[in-house]
């Protein structure tokens, strides 16, 4: 079988991480442990031509980038529907309503939906009306790089040459509303503990502030700026991250929403605790294995992190049931569950 794999993303601003993580650890999981198909790797959809299907690995609901003419068989990868499900917080003008409109009539008519999780797949099936039996659930996993653990020795080399604190929670991430980033930002200062910042967007400083899915990012920089015990390190290396990682008390994810929770996986895969809530998919991805904190409450937020940052035993239990968590996730699983999608596809034509 002929398969097409759009990986434009990888020439792309989304080139780093997001849709392009899981575009780039997709193509080389695939290449590795595919031993039966003809994979095609293009750039653009023309060249799908003659393929027998066609995987789009990414959905954004306000701009146009499916095909619009089906002229074979579509495996459409949807990460997340945050912004539609939570559209008070991500508003759009009229082109990116109408862009939705199409993109959503479009999506519908794909013959596999592959989601990052049961949470998002539910989503799918609510706010797209795909039935269930064309919507399937494949987790993403942490690269290699988090999984083979860095020495404590090799993470406090790198870590030194960013002067940062000995102890410290750790956040990794966007900005946007469902990150719940003024909230983390109150419950460190209420709970007096140092906290790093590891991402482009918190550290950017030339954006539009009155747009609307700014909002909360304005307000963190505000929190960001009087506290002294915050730290931005804005965009780091993979191996800065992994050394990150390695040395941190805890990782902070308690979002409002989130479609998978990589920095989750990546964190226990790493051996690092977790501090999560069990808003959208981060319950299914943590299991047993986190710290969970209610992510409207500043106050349990504070106390979690308290909690966890002062206790050596929990540490060690966390990092311990993390691990185990961890190994849920592979891109070997990731890649042969794809595959499976595909040859589902295959035989419904």
């Amino acid at each position: 079988m002929k398969i097409a794999i759009d990986i434009s993303p990888l020439e792309s601003g989304h080139k780093v991480r997001g849709v392009g993580f899981y575009v780039k650890y997709l193509k080389e999981a695939l290449e590795r442990y595919n031993t039966i198909h003809n994979l095609r790797f293009i750039t653009d959809l023309e060249d799908a031509k003659g393929a027998d299907i066609l995987h789009v690995p990414y959905f954004d609901p306000f701009f146009r980038h499916l095909p619009f003419f089906k002229s074979l068989p579509i495996v459409l990868t949807v990460h997340d529907l945050t912004p539609i499900k939570f559209s008070a917080h991500f508003p759009v003008g009229l082109k990116g309503k109408a862009n939705w409109q199409i993109n959503k009539r479009i999506a519908s008519s794909a013959d596999a939906i592959i989601t990052d999780s049961m949470c998002s797949s539910n989503d799918v099936k609510d706010i797209m009306g795909i039935s269930k039996d064309r919507i399937h659930t494949v987790y993403l996993a942490p690269a290699g790089e988090f999984v083979d653990q860095i020495t404590k020795a090799s993470a406090k080399a790198i870590l030194k040459k960013l002067d940062l604190p000995e102890k410290f929670m750790l956040y990794v991430g966007d900005a946007t509303w469902n990150k719940n980033l003024p909230r983390i930002i109150e419950a460190a200062i209420k709970a007096d503990l140092p906290i790093i910042f590891a991402g482009k967007a918190i550290a950017n400083k030339d954006y539009d502030k009155s747009h609307p899915w700014n909002k909360d990012l304005v307000k963190a920089q505000d929190l960001i700026f009087g506290y002294k015990g915050a730290r931005v390190l804005g965009f780091v290396s993979d191996e800065e991250l992994r050394a990150l990682y390695a040395v941190a008390v805890v990782l902070l994810l308690p979002s409002l929403y989130e479609g998978f929770g990589l920095p989750a996986v990546e964190a226990m895969a790493s051996g690092c605790p977790v501090i999560t809530s069990r808003e959208g998919s981060l319950e299914e991805v943590g299991g047993n294995a986190v710290y969970y904190v209610d992510a409207k409450n500043t106050d349990s937020l504070a106390d979690g992190m308290r909690d966890v940052f002062e206790s050596d035993a929990l540490q060690k239990q966390l990092r311990k049931s993390g691990l185990i968590q961890s190994e849920k996730f592979s891109w070997k699983k990731t890649a042969l569950e794809t595959i499976d999608v595909y040859e589902k596809v295959a035989l419904r034509r």
